[in-house]
């Protein structure tokens, strides 16, 4: 089963910190580094670990930024499909001594799509298809939805975010009338759902979606419901590096082992393990041998 990855790829300036200072406040660096991110680079790397066939949809533009993700991706022999004019900005991931991460991005070309670029796909290769809410928030995001409303065979794989409640409603209604299998964790569906419990945040989430909706819980593991069950899922704990791309990966996992057939408990307790790896390096992926060191496959 094929995957179409829809979303950015970025820079992501990694600032670690002892602690996030207050406005006013003065705070050293204690180290910076520069990384290849961006949600939907993190989701079609983990497809490319498990060795699910995928595309990678992803704008990369001009200037610094997109010159850093272009030579990564000759470097890794990842197609560049679109290049825009347009400079590419970047992600400031800012890491306390938790491992926690807060971001502060400027959006450039990868956070923007053009209607004709998505006459390109043949849409007949693909079963799946994923997208991010940060792309969806931004004025091009229309343009993806009708694209997603003119292909109501794929299924879709939606991870709204953080900023969920900035996606404007018309936006979040007519993508769950499509019915998405949503990705989030529970910070994200308590907000959105207005409830103060998870099982009630999913429930109320799950008559707008009719569709499995995952989230998950940090160092407590992972909570899903279907159309069969609710069910909770733990995990190993594990001491955090940071926290960046875990979400991306957890959700890139579960991708990844259903386009290989595996039932979706399964494909998140293997989900669980990935992210769990995450957290214990810097950066929001996994080398080869990180990955080898799990022996999944």
């Amino acid at each position: 089963m094929k995957t179409l990855v829809i979303g950015s790829t970025v820079c992501d300036v990694v600032i670690e910190v002892e602690r996030m200072p207050k406005i006013g406040e003065d705070e050293n660096i204690r180290q910076q580094s520069l990384h290849i991110g961006g949600c939907a680079f993190n989701v079609s790397r983990m497809l490319a670990l498990f060795q699910s066939a995928y595309v990678l949809f992803t704008p990369v533009g001009q200037g610094v930024y997109g010159d850093f993700v272009r030579q990564y991706f000759k470097q890794e022999k990842i197609p560049i499909l679109l290049e825009p004019a347009r400079s590419n900005g970047c992600c400031y991931c800012i890491v306390d001594q938790s491992g926690e991460r807060t971001f502060i991005c400027e959006h450039g070309a990868e956070y923007f799509f053009e209607e004709e670029w998505f006459d390109r796909i043949d849409t007949k290769d693909f079963q799946f298809v994923y997208i991010c809410g940060l792309e969806i928030e931004e004025t091009s995001g229309d343009q993806i939805i009708s694209f997603l409303e003119k292909n109501p065979h794929l299924t879709i794989f939606f991870a709204p975010g953080p900023r969920i409640c900035k996606i404007a409603k018309e936006k979040m209604q007519r993508l769950l009338a499509l019915h998405p299998i949503l990705h989030l964790n529970k910070s994200e569906i308590l907000s959105f759902s207005n409830q103060n419990s998870l099982e009630k945040a999913v429930e109320e989430t799950y008559l707008l979606n009719q569709n499995t909706i995952i989230v998950t819980l940090g160092a407590e593991g992972t909570y899903y419901k279907d159309d069969t069950e609710s069910c909770f899922i733990p995990t190993k704990q594990v001491e955090p590096v940071d926290t960046i791309g875990a979400g991306d990966g957890h959700i890139g996992t579960v991708i990844a082992c259903l386009s290989h057939s595996l039932p979706l408990k399964q494909a998140i307790q293997v989900a669980n393990r990935v992210s769990g790896k995450i957290v214990q390096k810097k950066g929001a992926t996994l080398t080869k041998k990180e990955f080898a060191e799990l022996h999944l496959i």
